[in-house]
């Protein structure tokens, strides 16, 4: 975190600090591996993670790995990735795996403080018996076994004596209590499933409520940080703590979550979008994944900026997604060298430049930032323009070009429209113009002016290019909060990639994968990593050059 950005966290750690409560703060970032991580996660990231470099103090990348039956290896090293991308080093990396043995003997102390029980109850009476918010559950006939009995009938679980969903262990808390999730929740299930990191060792599996205190406590953290919605789950935290009478004891504390406007962050429903072919991957651009906003071109600089700038408070807060583009054109507009991209190409001859020549241009690479020097552009006969800067029969103040019309080519001269080619069915080909040879960009000429300037790519000398331009996924503004009947499905926006071929200037050829470049007009665009070849050079615009949100 920046060290002149005040939250209620950072206040709270302060006065423990000056209190002697602790010497050293321990934070962690406990990710599920069951999915890509999303620019929600990317908040609790930077929160955990700044807090420790605020204080010195140590941040621990954990893995809550507690269901086998939604993890994979691959959403381990995605998250390991993400993490490090964002400008984050771990101190320990651990796995709730790892501390298996220990929650299955503080599972077992319970049982023996008659604390935890053996149920045969189905998840379906489960549920039916645990009552409403208005009423209070009811006891599970199986509630008062013996310790010894409990005992028993837990040690078979372990070694596999059950069927996946025959028979759960239960704390023994409250069936009454006004907080459902002290009315005796499940905290071991069976499930007959190899984990990514034990293999077939278990059979049986903490559940996450159960296991996360224990794996705080275990490492010794100091501030549990996580979002609003575990805030009714914290008396649970502290009574596993207490009653599994752990060492340590650590402080949860719940802060709002970060959405977005027009933008999934349910990490279910994320998944169903990969796995129903709606977009190419948890990487593809349109994704608020971390490993998808990559892809696109955003910046670790530009998010981290992002998410300081939101308030750390106890209230979810929907964020326009305009302020994050915000951060990253601030991030860009130093960086990105600038160049010229016709991405709906539209031929033009000069007819009164000579044939066969060749001459070279010069142009600032960036001309916010006069360090990164200058480029050579190639200039001949033959060109190639937006198809969108001519029209043949423009509207009043249309200042681009039409048919005797004259415009200047950024960087290079003067033209004027002469000629008009169209194919059989009507469409314009290609356009017939002529230069004026002492207009060229820098040597001073007055001599006239015009009032519109387009961009170009001279057309021997081009590289073809493949441009992908993104609008929102979802069109409301709100993933889940409407009330219309509608599904977030029938929210995805068709429109949301468009794909053009045309053509980047010469310079362009040896781009890299994430290599970042602002074309003139267009905006930001990234190399992507994914699809693009030695053969075929293809840009994913990140964001446009202008917007009216205001910060």
């Amino acid at each position: 975190m920046d060290n002149n950005t005040s939250n209620f966290i950072k206040d709270i750690i302060i006065k423990d600090l000056e209190s002697g409560k602790h010497q050293k703060i321990v934070t962690r970032f406990p990710p599920e591996p069951n999915g890509y991580l999303h620019i929600g996660h990317a908040k609790s990231i930077i929160l955990n993670f700044g807090l420790a470099d605020d204080f010195n103090g140590l941040t621990n990348l954990r893995f809550d790995d507690t269901n086998p039956l939604k993890e994979d290896i691959e959403y381990v090293n995605s998250i390991k990735e993400d993490v490090k991308w964002l400008g984050y080093e771990w101190d320990n990396l651990q796995f709730a795996s790892n501390y298996f043995e220990e929650m299955y003997n503080r599972a077992v102390l319970l049982i023996n403080k008659g604390l935890a029980y053996v149920d045969d109850l189905s998840a379906d009476q489960i549920r039916e018996y645990r009552g409403t918010l208005t009423e209070p559950g009811k006891e599970s006939p199986f509630r008062n076994r013996s310790i010894e009995e409990n005992l028993e009938l837990f040690e078979k679980m372990r070694a596999g004596e059950f069927a996946n969903g025959e028979k759960v262990l239960r704390a023994k808390i409250d069936m009454a209590s006004p907080n459902i999730n002290l009315r005796d929740p499940v905290i071991y299930r069976i499930s007959h499933a190899t984990h990514h990191n034990t293999g077939d060792k278990w059979c049986i599996y903490p559940m996450y409520a159960f296991a996360h205190p224990l794996e705080d406590a275990i490492e010794g953290v100091t501030h549990s940080i996580c979002t609003i919605e575990f805030e009714d789950q914290r008396p649970f935290y502290n009574w596993v703590v207490e009653q599994c009478e752990m060492e340590n004891t650590p402080q949860q504390i719940e802060f709002g979550r970060l959405n977005l406007t027009n933008t999934v962050m349910s990490k279910r429903k994320l998944k169903q979008l990969v796995d129903e072919g709606f977009v190419d991957g948890w990487d593809d651009p349109r994704m608020p994944t971390i490993s998808g906003m990559r892809r696109k071109g955003f910046t670790p600089e530009s998010i981290r900026t992002f998410v300081k700038e939101t308030a750390v408070s106890k209230n979810n807060a929907t964020v326009d997604y305009q302020m994050l583009e915000h951060f990253v054109r601030e991030d860009l507009k130093l960086k990105a060298p600038r160049t010229m991209a016709v991405i709906n190409p539209l031929k033009v001859v000069i007819t009164n430049y000579p044939e066969g020549q060749i001459e070279l241009l010069d142009a600032e690479i960036n001309p916010e930032n006069p360090e990164m020097g200058m480029r050579k552009i190639p200039f001949s006969r033959e060109l190639y323009i937006e198809q969108d800067d001519f029209m043949e029969n423009p509207p009043s103040k249309y200042f681009r070009l039409f048919p005797g019309n004259e415009v200047r080519l950024k960087h290079a001269y003067f033209i004027k429209c002469e000629e008009v080619v169209k194919d059989a069915d009507g469409n314009v080909v290609e356009l017939r113009c002529t230069y004026d040879p002492q207009t060229k960009s820098g040597t001073g000429f007055t001599g006239r002016k015009v009032k519109g300037t387009i961009h170009w790519v001279e057309a021997a000398h081009a590289v073809p290019a493949e441009f992908r331009l993104y609008e929102p996924l979802i069109l409301d503004e709100s993933e889940e909060d409407a009330d219309d009947g509608k599904t977030f499905l029938d929210k995805v926006n068709p429109n949301s990639l468009e794909i053009l071929q045309g053509f980047v200037e010469p310079n362009m050829k040896e781009s890299m994968p994430h290599d970042k470049f602002q074309f003139f007009r267009h905006g930001y665009f990234n190399v992507d990593p994914k699809v693009t070849t030695v053969d075929k050079l293809v840009f994913n615009r990140i964001v446009s050059l202008k917007s009216s949100f205001k910060i």
